[in-house]
């Protein structure tokens, strides 16, 4: 007869673990809704306690945890941010060897079993890194950008081009009004997907992603015809447009993974057309961070529930190195190295669905 413990789950080789808990990167709507679903989930059905470590890696090396109960995740669905805190401290900047070392020292001396780790391509890195040096660890993937190809979708992302939607939907009506043209420029270093989803449901003339080189006399051409017609134009952008030639660098400086600082691109491109539309006026709108803060959406919610629920099964069961991924309307779990293996970057046929159109 099966051994059972919490609400009538079968007990796997993961009950009853203490696990910790952190958040990596960039902090993303949905955050706090992993956590929460991964504590009460483990410690109702699993018999789990947790440990949640503070500012990412950071924490995991520094040994700084706070415990998480249920009492302490249950107000968490609907708050932005993460109530852990963030860094982009990489573990292994010294080396994998010295980083696993520190990484083991800190889980023993805790009385850590098992690590959550949810992030993006970075702090999933690392924690690929740590399984594959025996650690046990699973993930959840986040990234308002949507570039994991590990899975279908990230948590953060609907509400990153909501906001974003809402704000060129004011835009719009102030462009208007002054027959000008208004620039917005979203996140996105390398993948255009908040660009491509916001330009497409704000009704941009002219979306530029980083996966295309930029035409200037082409968008300029498209902003005069709107101009001509009588309306105000829209352009929404990539941070990481290549407007150029190359990404534009705020600072060439590095963090610990290895990324410059961008920024620029919208300035950029103002100024560019500003020289081949003499007298139109302009304005630029920079959204940056407001986009990862805030409430999240109900998708967001969902999908992050979903994912915190999974990477919980995972560790229950025993079924290390894994992360939680969608797959069509399914969470399934699929291996870290799978997460960070290639960019899901926007390809030539979602470019072309509306490449000849004008708006």
């Amino acid at each position: 007869m099966a051994v059972t413990s919490g609400a009538g789950r079968a007990a796997g080789p993961g009950a009853g673990w203490r696990v910790g808990l952190l958040t990596g990167g960039g902090d993303c709507p949905g955050l706090n809704a992993v956590l929460r679903a991964a504590v009460l989930a483990g410690t109702q059905r699993h018999g789990m306690s947790f440990l949640g470590f503070r500012d990412g890696w950071r924490g995991v090396l520094d040994g700084d945890a706070v415990p998480l109960g249920e009492a302490d995740v249950r107000p968490l669905l609907a708050r932005g941010g993460t109530v852990l805190g963030s860094s982009r401290t990489n573990p292994l900047a010294d080396g994998v060897e010295e980083g696993v070392r520190r990484v083991r020292a800190s889980l023993q001396r805790l009385g850590v079993d098992a690590l959550l780790a949810i992030g993006g391509e970075d702090t999933l890195g690392v924690a690929t890194a740590l399984h594959e040096a025996g650690v046990p660890v699973v993930g959840a993937p986040k990234t308002i950008d949507d570039d994991l190809s590990a899975t279908d979708a990230t948590f953060g992302f609907d509400t990153a081009v909501q906001t974003a939607v809402e704000a060129c939907d004011r835009l719009v009506t102030t462009g208007a009004s002054h027959h000008r043209v208004m620039l917005v420029e979203v996140m996105g270093r390398h993948a255009g997907w908040i660009a491509l989803h916001t330009g497409t449901a704000a009704g941009a003339h002219v979306t530029l992603l980083p996966e295309e080189p930029v035409d200037l006399d082409a968008v300029a051409t498209v902003l005069r015809e709107v101009l001509d017609r009588g309306e105000a134009p829209l352009v929404v952008l990539s941070e990481g447009a290549q407007v150029l030639g190359e990404q534009a660098v705020r600072t060439a400086q590095r963090d610990a993974f290895g990324h410059v600082q961008l920024g620029g691109a919208g300035e950029q491109l103002e100024r560019e057309l500003q020289r081949r539309l003499p007298g139109v006026s302009m304005r630029l709108t920079v959204l940056g961070h407001l986009l990862r803060g805030g409430t999240p959406s109900a998708a967001d919610r969902v999908l992050a529930t979903r994912f915190g629920l999974s990477a919980v099964e995972a560790l229950a069961s025993g079924r290390l190195g894994t992360m939680a991924a969608l797959r069509g309307v399914d969470v399934v779990q699929v291996p870290l190295a799978e997460a960070t293996g290639v960019l899901r970057t926007v390809p030539p046929e979602r470019r072309a669905e509306t490449a000849d159109l004008r708006w």
